[in-house]
């Protein structure tokens, strides 16, 4: 089951994360809605990546993808307080708030691997 939500996680803030950077119109437009700065956007896209960096390795050393899902839970976390502080509907909350538990589940299944970082 981990492998399925470090592969879903992965691919997700691929996209994500590189929309981020690229500066793709979508992703300008969501951070001006929120009222944060474009350089939030592409520290956010950084993160993001790195933290996919981090899963991939974490395929074989289960340590680095329960330290990058932690980081991307946090970063998850961050974008729904976001989002509920700009006072956007539940479904504009939904998939940060999904990621943001995908992500914590991943965490807490590899979680007994948190020790032997970094390998």
């Amino acid at each position: 089951m981990a492998i399925v939500i470090e592969i879903l996680l992965a691919v997700a803030f691929l996209f994500s994360g590189f929309t981020k950077v690229a500066g793709v119109k979508m992703q300008v437009d969501s951070f001006n809605k929120l009222g944060l700065p474009q350089w939030f956007r592409v520290l956010t896209g950084l993160l993001q990546l790195v933290g996919v960096a981090g899963l991939v390795v974490g395929f074989w050393t289960t340590s680095w993808s329960a330290w990058a899902a932690i980081g991307i839970g946090f970063i998850m976390v961050c974008a729904v307080i976001a989002h509920l502080r700009a006072k956007d509907s539940f479904g504009q909350v939904v998939p940060a708030l999904v990621l943001a538990i995908l992500a914590i589940v991943l965490a807490i299944l590899q979680g007994s691997d948190l020790g032997d970082f970094p390998n």
